[in-house]
C-alpha cells in the first residue's frame, strides 16, 4: 500500500555557494530517498527553499553594499542552478521570503500565542554603540562558556553544538567592525520550552530505537543535562517577518523560529501551485505519513528539539485558524537521519579561505553521477568523513567506470554486435544463470531495506557488489569466447547479464538517475524513470520569485526486477561515465586554498 512521505531539506542561507559538504548533509541523501520512494510508488513531498532572512544575508549584504534582498535573489538563482545540474529533485524549492511564508509563519506565531506558549520578557542583548543598533546573532562572536571555543556565535557553538545564551559570551566582538558591544536591555517574546520539554522528551524517547546514535545523544542529553529554557522568537531586526502585534513594528520574528515553519509554508505552497489548497494535510495531518527531515549534525537542536515543540504548542487549533471542520495535530518528524560533517583532504571545509569542493565548480569539469557516486560512497552518516581527490580518481575508475560502467557497456556492445540490436533469445536457462537472477532480484528487499533506514552508504555498496556479481558470472560463462562456438550459450550468458543489468539500473537510479535514464534508453525504453524539473515565476504581494519545481507526470520507474523479453529491440550503447586522467589529483589540490 502507498505511503505518504514528506522529504523534508535543509534551508540552506542565500549568502554562499553550495560546496560538497553542504550537499552531502542534506541535499543529496534527500534526493536518494525520495527518488527511492517514488520508485516504490509512494506519494512523495520534497520541499525546501532558500533562507532569505538569516542573519548572514544581512551580514553578506553590509559587507557588499548592498542590500539584504538582493543578496537573497543573486544566491538563490545559483541554487537552483545547482540543484537542476545536480537532479536534486524537490517537488518545490521556493524560498522564505513570500507572502505565503509570511502568513504561514505568523499564524505559527499567533497560534503559540494563543495556546500560551509564548511570553514576554526583557532581556539583555548585544548593542552596538557604534552602529547605533542591536546585533543580531550572528553580528556577535567570541568564546563559548560551555567548552572554550573561540569561534562561536552569540547564539550557538558550532564547535560543541549547543544552543547558546547570547549575553553568557565570552570577549564578545562585532563581527563588522570588531568593536566590543554592550549589554542593553530589550523586550522580546519567547517559545516556552520548559512548559513543552516533557512533551519534547516523550517524543524523543518514542524514536531512541533507530534514529541515528548522535541525532539521541545531542538531542537527550541537551535535555538531561541542561533541561530547556525558554528561547526568543523575535529579534530587533528591519529584514524579516514582521512580528503581527501592534507596538511591535521594529521588529521581526528570528529566523530560527520562521525558518523551520518553512518546510510547512512550502507544503502548503505547492499545494496551491497543484490547485488543491488542502492537499498539503496528506502529510501534515495524516498520522500514518512518515516526514523525514534532512539537515546537517550542527541542526539537531533546531529539528529534533525545537520544531517538534513548536508543532505540538500549536495542536489543532492551527487547523482552526484555517477553518477546518475537522482539525487534526501535526505529525511530528518519524526521522531526523542527520549526517555529520565532510572535511577536505584531511582539513575543516572553509568557505572564506577557498578550501572546497564548490558544486557548480565542480560540476563545469565532472558529470554529476561521479559527483552523486563518490559523495554517497562517503557520506558522513555516523561519523565524520574526508574528501580525498586521489580517492574520488580510483573511485570512479575503478568502480564506477570498471565495475559498473563498463559491465553495461561490454554486454550491451557484444549484444548489439551479435544479435544486431535484438535481446537475444536464451532457450531455456541453467542453474547458474536462475541464481544469478535470483540474486539480482534479492536486491530489491536488501538494498531497498538500507534505503528505507536511510543506510545510503550501505545502499550503494549493496548495489555494486551485485553488479560485481555479474562480472563474476560472466567470467564463468565466457560469451566473449563460446560465441565463437556455442552461440546458444553465448546468447543465454548475455540475456541473463541484460535482465540483470536491467534490473540493477533501477537500484542504480536514485543514486546515479542521469546514467540510470541514459542505459535505460540504451536497452530501447522510450519512457522516463523519473518526471521532470522546470523553474517557474511566481508573484504574490512581496513581488515575484523563482521556483524549481518538480513534474511527475511522465515518471514511469518501478521499483522491480527486469521484465526484459527476448526479441525486444535496444539501441547501440556508448559509455556511461569517463574515466578520468591521474592528472586531475594534482590539478584538483592545486585549486585549493
Amino acid at each position: 500500500m502507498s505511503e505518504n512521505i514528506l522529504v523534508a531539506v535543509a534551508w540552506p542561507y542565500a549568502n554562499a555557494e553550495i560546496h560538497a559538504g553542504n550537499l552531502v548533509g542534506s541535499y543529496l541523501p534527500a534526493d536518494i530517498v525520495a527518488r527511492y520512494h517514488r520508485l516504490k510508488g509512494n506519494k512523495v513531498l520534497m520541499v525546501s527553499g532558500s533562507d532569505a532572512h538569516g542573519t548572514p544575508i544581512t551580514v553578506r549584504a553590509d559587507a557588499e553594499g548592498t542590500t539584504s534582498q538582493a543578496v537573497y535573489q543573486r544566491y538563490h538563482t545559483g541554487f537552483l542552478e545547482l540543484f537542476q545540474s545536480m537532479g536534486i529533485s524537490y517537488d518545490l524549492f521556493t524560498s522564505t521570503h513570500t507572502s505565503n511564508h509570511f502568513a504561514t509563519s505568523q499564524t505559527m506565531f499567533t497560534t503559540l500565542l494563543k495556546n500560551g506558549f509564548l511570553y514576554k520578557e526583557k532581556q539583555f542583548q548585544w548593542y552596538s554603540p557604534s552602529q547605533k543598533r542591536f546585533l543580531p546573532d550572528r553580528y556577535v562572536e567570541g568564546t563559548c562558556y560551555l567548552c572554550g571555543f573561540e569561534g562561536a556565535r552569540s547564539d550557538q557553538c558550532d564547535n560543541c553544538g549547543n544552543l547558546l545564551e547570547a549575553s553568557k559570551l565570552l570577549n564578545p566582538r562585532s563581527k563588522i567592525d570588531g568593536s566590543v558591544p554592550e549589554l542593553r536591555e530589550t523586550e522580546h517574546f519567547f517559545l516556552d520550552l520548559a512548559t513543552l520539554q516533557q512533551d519534547v522528551t516523550d517524543f524523543l524517547n518514542e524514536r531512541q530505537n533507530y534514529w541515528r546514535p548522535n541525532v539521541v545523544r545531542q538531542s537527550l542529553g541537551q535535555i538531561q543535562t541542561e533541561g530547556l529554557r525558554g528561547r526568543p522568537i523575535t529579534r530587533d531586526l528591519d529584514w524579516g517577518i514582521p512580528v503581527p502585534l501592534e507596538g511591535w513594528d521594529q521588529k521581526c520574528l528570528y529566523v530560527w523560529f520562521e525558518a523551520v515553519i518553512g518546510y510547512l509554508s512550502a507544503s502548503i505552497e505547492w499545494s496551491k501551485l497543484e490547485g488543491n489548497n488542502a492537499a498539503w494535510r496528506d502529510w501534515w495531518k495524516n498520522e500514518k505519513a512518515k516526514t523525514f527531515y534532512f539537515i546537517g549534525k550542527d541542526n539537531i537542536p533546531f529539528h529534533a528539539i525545537i520544531w517538534p515543540a513548536e508543532l505540538i504548542g500549536v495542536g489543532k487549533q492551527f487547523d482552526e485558524l484555517y477553518g477546518e471542520k475537522d482539525p487534526q495535530k501535526f505529525v511530528l518528524p518519524y526521522d531526523v537521519p542527520a549526517n555529520e560533517f565532510l572535511n577536505l583532504e584531511g582539513k575543516k571545509i572553509s568557505g572564506s579561505r577557498n578550501w572546497a569542493v564548490w558544486g557548480k565548480d565542480f560540476l563545469s569539469r565532472y558529470d554529476p553521477d561521479a559527483f552523486r557516486y563518490y559523495l554517497t560512497s562517503i557520506m558522513p552518516e555516523t561519523r565524520d568523513s574526508d574528501w580525498d581527490w586521489e580517492e574520488f580518481y580510483h573511485r570512479n575508475n575503478d568502480e564506477l567506470v570498471a565495475t559498473w560502467g563498463n559491465l553495461a557497456n561490454r554486454v550491451l556492445s557484444f549484444a548489439y554486435k551479435y544479435w544486431e540490436g535484438v535481446v537475444p533469445d536464451p532457450g531455456a536457462l541453467t542453474t547458474i544463470d536462475i541464481q544469478l537472477l535470483e540474486t539480482i532480484e534479492g536486491g530489491f528487499d536488501s538494498v531497498g531495506r538500507e534505503l528505507e533506514q536511510v543506510h545510503l552508504r550501505a545502499a550503494l555498496a549493496e548495489v555494486m557488489r551485485l553488479a560485481s556479481e555479474v562480472n563474476k558470472y560472466l567470467d564463468q560463462t565466457a560469451p566473449w569466447t563460446s560465441i565463437k562456438e556455442d552461440k546458444l550459450a553465448a546468447a543465454r550468458a548475455i540475456f541473463v547479464a541484460m535482465k540483470a543489468i536491467d534490473s540493477l539500473k533501477i537500484m542504480f537510479a536514485p543514486f546515479l538517475p542521469f546514467t540510470s535514464q541514459q542505459l535505460h534508453e540504451f536497452l530501447g525504453y522510450s519512457d522516463q524513470l523519473f518526471g521532470t524539473q522546470h523553474v517557474e515565476e511566481v508573484q504574490d504581494d512581496l513581488g515575484s520569485h523563482t521556483i524549481l519545481r518538480y513534474d511527475p507526470s511522465s515518471a514511469a520507474g518501478e521499483w522491480k526486477a527486469s521484465d526484459l523479453q527476448p526479441g525486444a529491440r535496444f539501441i547501440k550503447p556508448a559509455p556511461l561515465f569517463k574515466k578520468l586522467d591521474e592528472s586531475i589529483i594534482a590539478e584538483e589540490r592545486q585549486r585549493l586554498g
